[in-house]
């Protein structure tokens, strides 16, 4: 009888090429220590004609390891939309998502884990109280959090686009996500306030990388104040 997988891991892979493979082992290494059935899913999307090699090491790595899936498909959408095709692909009670670069510490996939379990939560995540990625991002971080917290009270969450965020699958299948851009983490936030959820939040340090330039540009700014704005205004129609 094949064990029912109760740990889903969706990793965000984009433009890590090598880098991924000592991420993906230490994660293996910490998962066969906790007494669950996990799978581990890489998305390794790409954009066509790039020198992205993502794409053939995330198919490699899970070649060689069942509990591994990887989906490498040309992009069609910025962070969102990898992180749906993640989500919508795993199939375990519990659904997780950590960025693949590295400055999110990765034993906090554990902690969200045991937590979500223990406490019976709709949902766990992080919140970087200490982070090395520069004032400005800390600054812009600060002022959209503030500014989340004030069209949408009540939640109080302290770091909206924190991870990794570990959900159940009930919860995920009842959001019904469409964001394929920088907006999903705040739409999910959004959804666990609109479906009075229970969550619960611990804080990490978020670290700096020093191997590429963030992919976070001014561009994904506007797109958030918009889309606030924008979903503020569908409360009041549903």
């Amino acid at each position: 009888m094949t064990q029912k997988i109760e740990l889903s891991l969706v990793v965000l892979c984009y433009r890590s090429e090598e880098n991924i493979i000592p991420f993906v082992d230490k994660l293996v290494s910490l998962l066969e220590g906790q007494d669950c059935c996990f799978e581990i899913i890489l998305v390794g999307n790409y954009i066509p004609g790039s020198e992205d090699r993502t794409k053939e090491i995330v198919i490699n790595l899970a070649a060689k390891d069942s509990r591994i899936k990887a989906i490498a498909k040309p992009k069609e959408g910025m962070m969102g939309w990898d992180m749906l095709e993640g989500m919508k692909n795993a199939e375990g009670k519990y659904i997780c998502v950590i960025d693949g670069d590295g400055q999110f510490p990765i034993e906090s996939v554990i902690t969200a884990f045991k937590m979500i379990i223990e406490k019976k939560l709709d949902m766990v995540k992080t919140y970087r109280n200490v982070r090395y990625d520069g004032r400005y991002r800390s600054l812009i971080s600060k002022m959209f959090n503030a500014l989340f917290n004030l069209l949408f009270p009540g939640l109080k969450s302290k770091d909206i686009n924190s991870k990794p965020k570990m959900i159940s699958r009930e919860v995920f299948e009842k959001m019904k996500l469409k964001s394929t851009g920088w907006f999903i983490d705040a739409e999910i936030m959004i959804n666990i306030r609109r479906f009075n959820c229970t969550f619960e939040e611990f804080p990490v340090e978020f670290h700096e990388i020093n191997t590429r330039k963030s992919f976070v540009k001014i561009g994904a700014n506007f797109e958030f104040l918009i889309n606030l704005i924008i979903y503020r205004i569908k409360e009041f129609f549903v």
